[in-house]
């Protein structure tokens, strides 16, 4: 509805929110658009004149009697209109479609604001004696003086349906209200020259979204203002036509053809003056076909096309251009396309270097050039399901936004002591009701004080915030960066480099013995995140050999919480469900036709939502031949394409696969304490097993093989302790506090041990000998909160023994019998 406004209507609305911020009104009303047309516009003021209103008392009256309640806005933070403002907008509009006008103008917002009869411009205007016949005569009168001074009621637009649903570029562009176009000079270059051809001069700009196509006609058109074209281009006028706006409320058979017929009347007559831009060229096809008999948006433009009465440009994306366009010959061979490509990191950097100032103007923020390169650099390597410059420039906007908005809030004493004023006034007010005289008194003087407190508080704060502008760095683009992705900010900065270095550290923290595995892994991850590593590959690809329950599936468990956050960035797939050959399209969905087709793949969909993950496909033997088809794709150019024939980038994940080949081997070794020389053997044995089950072409693109020792009962001692105190967390969790004796957790490493199943036992035994019964203890209430309980053995079972008990502070201990 809003494009329908004059300039001088949209002029009448920015006085109005200008009014409101500056009379800290609650929203912006009636009484503020009645300001607004008599300051703004001249044809208001010669409307109230002859309706012998004096404009400037008027406003006078409407400042006086205006709704204020001392409401602060932000820089740059418009004020909502209030329903009453609304509803005098919508029925501006309609008085203008009454009158058969094709714009809205202050007019008709004065003839808005009088019919919407219950605010207080309706409400003053009412009080000078106004009628609403007095109003129409009045603005029919001065509508018609209007247009014979300055010639416009006889000449009316030569475009008025085109006007209604288009936004012209050239007059944005001349108004300076278009963002300057930096590092595409050869497209728009590429463009004039298709446009000055004789036949086939429709270029379309053809490029994923994000990488500038928009932007590449704003060029154009501000070229063309500047004369900066060719001759034949000068005073050409650049119209983005609207084709929802053409769609929208055509109820009836006929309704939009009419309309579409209109627009190329229009343009057909401007001969050759006007150039159309149709963004989203797709939506031409289908668009207002409504079935059998009828003609869609393509096939009406494709005579006036062909003939060389229109010309258009158009924008699409490479998906779209072949499943709409390619299909339909007669419509292609119309247009000439042109490849919009993503600029390369320098081109984007010089790009937003040169909006920076529209940002700056915008959010009131200084943006540093090292934010910039941060910007464009992180969002590159981050951000990976869009183009630059688009995704940089989003990260910039949004940074700037948070450290204005950041800027922009009360320190925390002065909101402190705001919210203590609201208090005090609230018991003023129950002590007036009361007609407690001394209190009255007191509350006053402590009222006044505070008061003034706040007030100098204020005009520190204003001081201080004055000085200088808020700076956008670095380090706000990556905390943007962390809210995106997922990823904490700190492994985007020199953090990261030492975290890495104690990799080793953290990961024996979860992961008991293993040293070997440990330190390789490690080592791979820091080659990887050095930069010494392919980029085009994943950040690392294992596979992990040995008997079950030695600590495999938890050292990924402990990646995926280190290096990306939480465990939750752990993907896993149990390979036994993919033994069968169809079994594939579970993994990147089925293909066209199928059902399922639109839902994705397991293993490509998640990917996608989750690019930063640890990937762990266990016992990987088990899967069928072909699936290790797809993962050579993956382990060597760390992508995969799936069903749908998208590409999902795996370059940011770790990959990790679970094998038992050779476990008894490995067993073997371990109980005879091999090291050295003969350890070595064994790998070069497993080696040669792995060969006779996988394919050589596979295990060459697999960064490192590890083989994992069989365990010790001293390793499993020290498992045992790891899981008790996991136990005595979620204990305390309940309010208790749970000691544990010696005996007890010897007897559980004992009886958990396990040569042929490692450390898997050790939770059933902790189940059984001490969950089982604590659980039946909580339950019964027999320890209240704050008790501090021992476990102890006594015979074959634990037993139980409140030794103190804590509240507010103080312990006391109680012996049990």
């Amino acid at each position: 509805m809003l494009d329908a406004f004059s300039d001088r209507a949209k002029g009448v609305i920015q006085t109005a929110a200008e009014t409101a911020i500056q009379h800290q009104s609650p929203a912006l009303d009636t009484e503020h658009l009645l300001i607004g047309v008599a300051k703004e516009t001249e044809i208001g003021r010669q409307i109230l004149s002859n309706l012998d209103i004096n404009p400037d008392e008027l406003i006078g009256y409407l400042v006086e009697n205006m709704t204020k309640n001392a409401k602060q806005y932000a820089d740059g933070i418009a004020p909502d209109l209030s329903p009453r403002a609304k509803k005098s907008l919508e029925l501006s509009w309609h008085a203008a479609r009454n009158l058969q006008h094709n714009y809205v103008g202050s007019e008709h917002l004065l003839l808005g604001l009088f019919l919407e009869d219950e605010g207080l411009a309706a409400q003053t205007l009412k009080k000078y004696g106004i009628t609403e016949t007095k109003l129409r005569q009045a603005v029919l009168s001065a509508v018609g003086e209007k247009g014979k001074k300055t010639g416009r009621a006889k000449k009316k637009s030569q475009t008025p349906t085109l006007d209604q649903y288009s936004r012209d570029l050239t007059e944005l562009a001349r108004a300076n209200k278009l963002d300057p176009v930096i590092g595409r000079s050869a497209e728009v270059q590429r463009v004039i020259q298709i446009l000055s051809r004789r036949t086939k001069n429709n270029p379309v700009l053809i490029g994923e979204p994000g990488t500038g196509k928009t932007a590449i006609v704003e060029g154009l058109a501000t070229r063309i203002i500047n004369q900066h074209v060719p001759e034949a281009l000068f005073n050409k006028r650049v119209v983005a036509l609207d084709m929802a706006g053409l769609v929208s409320g055509t109820k009836f058979r006929g309704e939009f053809e009419e309309r579409i017929k209109k627009v190329i009347d229009e343009v057909t007559k401007a001969k050759g003056q006007i150039i159309l831009f149709l963004d989203e060229l797709h939506t031409l096809v289908g668009a207002g076909g409504t079935g059998v008999g009828t003609l869609d948006a393509s096939n009406m433009l494709k005579p006036s096309l062909s003939r060389g009465e229109l010309q258009v440009v158009g924008a699409t994306t490479l998906q779209e251009y072949k499943k709409y366009i390619e299909k339909d010959g007669a419509l292609e061979r119309r247009f000439q396309p042109i490849k919009v490509i993503q600029p390369n990191l320098t081109d984007a950097i010089e790009i937003l270097r040169g909006l920076k100032d529209r940002y700056e103007a915008h959010h009131k923020v200084m943006i540093t050039d090292e934010a910039i390169q941060a910007a464009v650099h992180l969002s590159n390597k981050y951000v990976r399901d869009r183009f630059l410059p688009d995704k940089a420039i989003d990260l910039m906007d949004e940074g700037a936004a948070k450290v204005r908005l950041y800027s922009l809030e009360k320190p925390a004493e002065l909101v402190s002591q705001t919210d203590q004023l609201k208090e005090l006034t609230k018991e003023l007010s129950a002590a007036q009701r009361a007609k407690n005289t001394a209190k009255v008194k007191k509350l006053n003087s402590q009222i006044k004080k505070l008061e003034e407190k706040i007030k100098q508080m204020e005009e520190t704060w204003q001081k201080s915030h004055a000085k200088a502008a808020p700076s956008l760095t670095a380090a706000d683009i990556e905390s943007i960066v962390s809210v995106w992705t997922g990823i904490p900010v700190t492994k985007l900065t020199t953090a990261e480099a030492g975290l890495l270095m104690q990799l080793e550290e953290e990961l024996h923290h979860r992961v008991i013995a293993q040293d070997e595995a440990v330190s390789a892994v490690s080592a791979a991850i820091r080659r990887t995140r050095a930069g010494l590593k392919d980029p085009k590959r994943p950040q690392g690809s294992f596979l992990f050999l040995g008997p079950t329950g030695v600590g495999k599936t938890e050292l990924t468990k402990a990646l995926a919480e280190i290096l990306f956050g939480s465990e939750k960035a752990l993907i896993r797939l149990d390979m036994s469900e993919y033994m069968e050959k169809h079994a594939i399209s579970r993994m990147i969905g089925s293909p066209p036709g199928y059902v399922g087709y639109e839902e994705g793949g397991q293993l490509t969909e998640t990917v996608r939502r989750q690019p930063y993950s640890v990937i762990l496909l266990d016992e990987i033997e088990k899967a069928h031949p072909d699936v290790f088809n797809l993962l050579l794709q993956v382990l060597e150019d760390g992508q995969l394409t799936d069903g749908q024939g998208k590409v999902v980038d795996f370059k940011n994940t770790l990959i990790i696969m679970t094998s038992n080949i050779g476990s008894d081997m490995i067993q073997q070794a371990t109980a005879r304490r091999a090291t050295g020389q003969d350890w070595e053997d064994l790998k070069s044995l497993l080696r040669d097993k792995l060969k006779t089950v996988f394919r050589p072409e596979f295990i060459n693109r697999i960064d490192d093989i590890i083989v994992f020792h069989a365990l010790t009962k001293e390793h499993v001692q020290r498992i045992t302790d790891l899981m008790l105190e996991e136990v005595k967390r979620r204990v305390s969790a309940q309010g208790l506090t749970l000691l544990i004796s010696e005996e007890v957790r010897n007897r559980i490493a004992q009886d958990g041990f396990d040569p042929q199943f490692g450390a898997r036992p050790l939770r059933y035994q902790i189940q059984q000998l001490l969950e089982n019964k604590l659980a039946t203890a909580l339950l019964t209430g027999e320890f209240p909160q704050g008790s501090t309980i021992k476990a102890t053995l006594k015979g074959d079972a634990v037993s139980f023994t409140q030794v103190g008990i804590s509240r507010k502070g103080k312990t006391h201990t109680k012996i049990s019998a």
